[in-house]
């Protein structure tokens, strides 16, 4: 679960990150995340989260909201039947934290700052 969030830092099962993440429909979190063109979310971005195979992906777009997803990401999606959702990261927390407390496995990326 993740337990809160602020400007550029993020904290997950009690550990604090600071940089942008992937967190894994089995929980495992990768930092140090970061897409080929800054706050634009593409296909390419986000394989690695695409190939451990969740249900849903939760992409928090910043506190801001400015990452934006690329219009082919979820068709892309889709095809494979992953469901996505973006939203600025307080509310893209409190709907990963709701979906995985349902048992849905469910996969997020998360811009920290902007």
């Amino acid at each position: 679960m993740i337990d809160s969030t602020a400007f550029g830092v993020m904290t997950i099962d009690g550990r604090t990150y600071t940089s942008d993440l992937f967190i894994f429909p089995d929980g495992r979190v990768q930092e140090g995340w970061w897409r080929q063109r800054g706050h634009v979310l593409a296909v390419d971005d986000i394989l690695s989260l695409v190939d451990a195979g969740p249900a849903l992906i939760v992409a928090g777009t910043g506190t801001s909201g400015r990452m934006r997803p690329e219009a082919n990401l979820m068709p892309f999606l889709g095809e494979r039947g992953i469901e996505f959702i973006a939203r600025p990261n307080s509310r893209a927390i409190a709907i990963y934290n709701h979906r995985l407390a349902k048992g849905e496995s469910v996969g997020a990326c998360f811009h920290l700052t902007c």
